[in-house]
């Protein structure tokens, strides 16, 4: 069984933007500058987004984070939004999900330009990727795809299922594993809740990706010998034995199902530093677009 490393293979990739950073400040270019908006103090987005701040960091990128209040209305979101497509000097920018209940986040999500959209959620970036053309891809699939490819995991002709049909993973990842090239060539089923006899289908699947955000849901039994088992879940669960009073758990029953996989995520590890490696991966080809651009 093969571990695939999120950690390590993110830590490879940040160290390769690094490297193209130096390149741009030896040769006297500006270097990339991530924006990140978050409303409110959802304690896990906050952990999140300070963890994007630090990777930008160390790989040499600016960064901003706006820190606004949970009664923030729409009007006032897109406006700040506005502000950050008419900057010159942002590359890129998110706005961290979930968003309190007075906001429409699909009218947020709308409001991203396009260019700058480096979470790859604005329809026409997703449209683009849809149609295979060169765009964000949206940054947890897009690791997915990166482990996979590093890992040499073969993709073509097997059967994908995926669990989940979120328009963060589930969907795009559905898109990605048939489209033409390396990883894809696949054969993919997409799953959810309204999916009848799911057991019946993940055992017949070569690669399983699950994004369904419920503890160990994927048992040995649901897969078949030599699978490839891709984790996309993290939930907390209560555990008082762990100091913190709580465990982080993935979609996998991991004791298990890894004895019977060729490969899997291990979560945490896995899947999730792979999405901040990502996202700074999109905001270095914002940069390069916008240079070839000028």
């Amino acid at each position: 069984m093969v571990l695939l490393d999120g950690k390590k293979i993110s830590n490879d990739i940040k160290e390769e933007i690094t490297a193209e950073v130096n390149k741009m400040k030896q040769n006297g270019e500006k270097v990339p500058h991530l924006a990140a908006i978050i409303v409110g103090n959802d304690g896990a987005s906050l952990t999140y987004v300070g963890s994007k701040v630090k990777a930008c960091e160390r790989v040499g990128f600016e960064s901003t984070l706006i820190k606004l209040p949970s009664t923030t209305s729409e009007i006032e979101l897109l406006s700040k939004i506005n502000e950050l497509n008419q900057n010159e000097d942002i590359d890129g920018f998110i706005v961290q999900l979930p968003l309190p209940i007075q906001i429409d986040t699909q009218r947020i999500l709308m409001a991203i330009d396009p260019s700058k959209d480096v979470d790859g959620f604005h329809p026409e970036n997703f449209g683009k990727m849809a149609l295979d053309m060169t765009t964000f891809i949206p940054a947890t699939p897009f690791g997915i795809l990166e482990l996979l490819e590093r890992y040499n995991v073969e993709t073509k002709g097997k059967h994908t299922v995926v669990i989940g049909r979120s328009h963060i993973v589930g969907r795009p990842m559905s898109i990605l594993m048939g489209r033409k090239g390396f990883p894809g060539n696949s054969t993919v089923t997409l799953t959810h809740s309204f999916t009848k006899n799911i057991a019946q289908i993940t055992t017949q699947a070569d690669i399983i990706i699950t994004a369904l955000g419920v503890p160990n849901y994927l048992k040995a039994e649901m897969i078949k010998d030599d699978a490839v088992v891709i984790d996309v879940g993290i939930t907390r669960v209560a555990d008082e034995s762990d100091p913190r009073g709580y465990k982080i758990t993935g979609d996998v029953d991991f004791d298990n199902v890894s004895k019977k996989a060729s490969h899997i995520t291990p979560v945490p590890g896995g899947v999730g530093p792979m999405t901040i490696a990502m996202l700074l991966k999109n905001t270095l080809l914002a940069r390069e677009q916008k240079r070839l651009k000028a």
